[in-house]
């Protein structure tokens, strides 16, 4: 073959190859990690808050151990109903801890997927899952992000995939549900965030001021339908 037809034969397959596509490339994958933890790395992608920062007396701690099935993050601490007799600060409640994501660098768009799954191994208790989106809810002159929540359950023992539709997160604003017909924008997330209550949570889980520890192995987006 002459070089001239090589370079056309050539030019001929690469217009074959790019006009030829397979159903994969449009269609997003099933399941989307967001989260895994599974390097000691992972811990800088979080932050700790608790109402310590307002004169409680919870505290919480997040590490990346072996538990003896590999390596799983630990966020575990006590949760205190006492309030600092020096504190400034006029607390309507106390007796929370949680772990949040700094911000993505850029959106997490997740508009392709319907459902969160947590993998967490835990202590009987009720947490709370916080999906963190554009500010489009509340006034522009306010500078925090929407935040939607959902209760997760998870049963003291053995390793549990906590399944959470998108539709079940209601819109909350600073721990209140917001009383009105609002819809997520799933594909602008900013951050999540995991917390604990001493008090509230599903009929039946644990409740109450002291120590709690959930194991996490990995949070990801998944496509049900």
């Amino acid at each position: 073959m002459s070089r001239f037809r090589a370079l056309v034969q050539a030019s001929l397959n690469a217009t074959k190859k790019a006009l030829t596509w397979n159903i994969e490339d449009w269609v997003p994958p099933a399941e989307k990690c967001i989260f895994n933890f599974k390097s000691k790395e992972e811990i800088k992608r979080w932050h700790l808050y608790s109402d310590s920062e307002y004169g409680g007396l919870s505290s919480a701690s997040l590490e990346i151990t072996d538990c003896g099935s590999g390596l799983s993050g630990v966020f575990s601490g006590n949760l205190s109903l006492e309030v600092s007799e020096c504190s400034g600060w006029n607390m309507r409640r106390s007796g929370f801890c949680g772990m949040r994501s700094k911000k993505f660098d850029d959106f997490l768009d997740l508009d392709a997927y319907d459902t969160i799954a947590l993998k967490l191994r835990g202590d009987g208790r009720c947490y709370i899952s916080t999906i963190y989106t554009e500010n489009w809810v509340n006034s522009p002159a306010q500078e925090e992000d929407n935040s939607w929540q959902a209760f997760v359950y998870v049963p003291k023992g053995n390793w549990y995939i906590a399944k959470i539709p998108l539709a079940r997160y209601l819109p909350t604003w600073r721990g209140n549900v917001i009383d009105e017909q609002l819809e997520m924008n799933p594909s602008r997330i900013l951050g999540m965030s995991l917390s604990v209550n001493a008090e509230g949570g599903v009929p039946g889980a644990r409740s109450g001021p002291g120590d709690f520890r959930v194991e996490i192995d990995w949070i990801k987006a998944l496509r049900t339908e």
